[in-house]
């Protein structure tokens, strides 16, 4: 039985010829070679973000998203560490496009600034590679238009994209035609640019669910889903939780507002991670910390000899509070160099290689 209609056989040749080629190209060849999607964006060693993917930040109102966003813009324009969030966007894909949607100039230029401030650069000067866009003014179909023709309009050396309001992007959270085409359009855009999209999106307010069919579509489209919520037992604090994640989970970090209007890390928060004040494993230990032992111990930039290496990492460590037995850093060495992340010039000559893509944190 034929569910599907069957072409009409009055259907022209070249529609049948165009038909035929469309479903040829969608072809997967077991031969074929693809390169594995380019992580981005990451919290601590979890990769939540890559080129060719969107993915997407939810809470309820006042739960401090557009802090979290801004976060996660500003680790992108330094191409380092803000808050728990590392980014590293390839050099020739540094522009950053950030559109929002429900704020007035007034409001999005606030965290224009913000965003400014949190990635070191003055904030009374644009920064060459972030375009800021406030479409409020804009009806839901135009924006989506808007939308479009500025990914293509800002598309050299375009990285990321962030949607903060993507449900004004429809008129009906809840119409399943409007979710499917804005989500199918999340997917081309991403695809076809090679870039990471990020959308904001509001948690219902009853429960913890993400709101109307549009939520439902994020859920199991996006290749992360993070929530915001303020904490249950100091409102002054925001945590961020991995609601939905292809790679592995992060461990939850909290965030707070210091008095310059900033988001700042909330260590002395104790109802994430009872742990971050007492790193007591290299796992424990932020990005930087990492990296500030790695430079250490390659201070002299290569290293002669295998247990010379070792014994320079162990003392490297240690100045970040990291106490290990040469048993437990020689395994921990092995896993750098499978990762590429210490490489050897010559036979017993070790060295750090430069621009390592991450960090085992094992």
């Amino acid at each position: 039985m034929n569910i599907i209609p069957q072409p009409s056989p009055n259907v022209s040749q070249p529609l049948t010829q165009t038909l035929d080629k469309a479903v040829e190209e969608t072809v997967i060849h077991a031969n074929a070679c693809f390169n594995t999607p380019q992580e981005v964006l990451w919290v601590n060693d979890a990769a939540i973000a890559t080129l060719g993917n969107f993915s997407a930040s939810t809470g309820k109102a006042k739960s401090r998203k557009t802090f979290n966003v801004s976060a996660i813009v500003a680790a992108a324009l330094r191409n380092k560490t803000v808050l728990s969030y590392r980014a590293r966007l390839p050099e020739e894909k540094r522009r950053i496009l950030y559109i929002d949607t429900e704020q007035s100039q007034f409001h999005c230029q606030r965290v224009l600034k913000r965003i400014l401030a949190l990635a070191g650069h003055l904030d009374n000067q644009d920064h060459p590679n972030l375009i800021f866009l406030g479409m409020r003014n804009a009806a839901p179909k135009e924006r989506l238009q808007l939308v479009e023709h500025a990914i293509s309009k800002y598309s050299a050396h375009l990285g990321m994209v962030v949607i903060d309001g993507v449900r004004d992007l429809m008129l009906d959270i809840n119409d399943s035609t409007e979710s499917v085409t804005v989500v199918n359009a999340l997917m081309c855009w991403s695809a076809t640019y090679n870039i990471h999209i990020h959308v904001v999106l509001h948690l219902n307010k009853s429960d913890d669910h993400v709101r109307g069919h549009i939520g439902t579509e994020l859920n199991n489209k996006a290749e992360s889903v993070l929530v915001v919520k303020k904490a249950n037992a100091d409102s002054g604090i925001s945590e961020v939780s991995p609601l939905y994640l292809r790679d592995k989970d992060f461990k939850p970090f909290a965030f707070k507002v210091d008095e310059d209007g900033l988001p700042v890390d909330a260590y002395d928060y104790r109802g994430v991670d009872d742990d971050r004040q007492r790193p007591k494993c290299i796992s424990d230990l932020s990005y930087e910390e990492n990296e500030q032992a790695l430079d250490q111990a390659f201070k002299h930039a290569t290293i002669k000899g295998y247990s010379a290496t070792v014994n320079a990492l162990i003392e490297a460590y240690s100045s970040v509070g990291i106490t290990r037995k040469p048993t437990t850093m020689s395994k921990y060495l092995k896993d750098l160099m499978l990762k590429d992340i210490v490489v050897t010039q010559e036979k017993g000559v070790y060295c750090l290689k430069k621009d390592y893509p991450t960090l085992p944190l094992k």
